[in-house]
């Protein structure tokens, strides 16, 4: 007797796939709880620091704190949208049904993937628009299109840190602890304030912070530094392959 289970069709694969990712999209792009903050938060911090607040500073630090701010904008997605919902979902009890249902394995985490990524890039083109329509940053086109897809693929590992973060609290623990990693790695970073700034002892621990090495490669995509990306985009991934094995070990282990 033939005991092995059918495979799906590669046609039903792809559909499930593409359901997946869109329901995703379609949830948290419905959800103001979720939307509002990660597109005001930098938005908003734009406004007052590269605007309001950039009397003498003129263009140069307009355009460097757009990077900055597209940066703290595309790590919210990846941090929220996976660690808090994940948390939830585990503790609800609907991971549990969505392992049940006859859909592949990874459609649930790359139906989430997609939806960081898309809410990154907007995040990204917001601001864009937004200094375009208060003057201008000088950047090309193949500038600006340079760094919306850096922050849509930027996003991977902050998914891959909220993950493992998400299997490791409670729903309702989840959004004050990734708060708790979120701002003080965006400080740390450079994010919100020139790491020459900062005291000699905070400038250490930024290269081992993913923020950091995202930033790198933002500021070198738009020009505004010259720098090599390799060794940023190579921390970037390893911070990917971390998250994800840690996370699913736990998974795992713990469900």
């Amino acid at each position: 007797m033939n005991t092995t289970a059918p495979s799906m069709p590669a046609a039903r694969v792809w559909r499930a796939y593409l359901t997946e990712a869109g329901t995703e999209c379609v949830r948290y792009m419905r959800a103001p709880s979720f939307m509002l903050p990660i597109t005001l938060f930098p938005t908003l911090f734009y406004l007052l620091f590269g605007v309001v607040m950039n009397h003498a500073g003129g263009e140069q630090v307009q355009r460097y704190l757009l990077v900055s701010y597209a940066v703290f904008g595309v790590m919210s997605p990846g941090l929220f949208g996976f660690g808090v919902s994940l948390a939830m979902e585990r503790e609800s009890g609907l991971l549990t049904l969505k392992r049940a249902l006859p859909m592949p394995p990874g459609a649930y985490l790359i139906g989430k993937m997609l939806m960081a990524m898309a809410a990154a890039a907007l995040v990204v083109i917001l601001l864009l628009v937004l200094a375009e329509l208060l003057g201008g940053t000088g950047y090309s086109i193949s500038a600006m299109l340079a760094l919306v897809a850096t922050g849509a693929l930027g996003v991977l590992p902050f998914c891959a840190l909220g993950l493992w973060v998400g299997t490791l609290v409670k729903g309702q623990g989840a959004a004050p602890i990734l708060n708790m990693i979120y701002l003080p790695m965006a400080f740390l970073s450079g994010l919100w304030v020139p790491l020459k700034q900062l005291p000699h002892a905070l400038q250490q621990l930024a290269p081992v912070l993913p923020a950091y090495h995202l930033d790198q490669v933002a500021l070198s995509v738009t020009g505004f530094e010259s720098v090599p990306t390799t060794g940023h985009v190579l921390a970037l991934a390893g911070y990917t392959a971390l998250f994800l094995v840690l996370a699913a070990r736990r998974l795992r282990r713990l469900g």
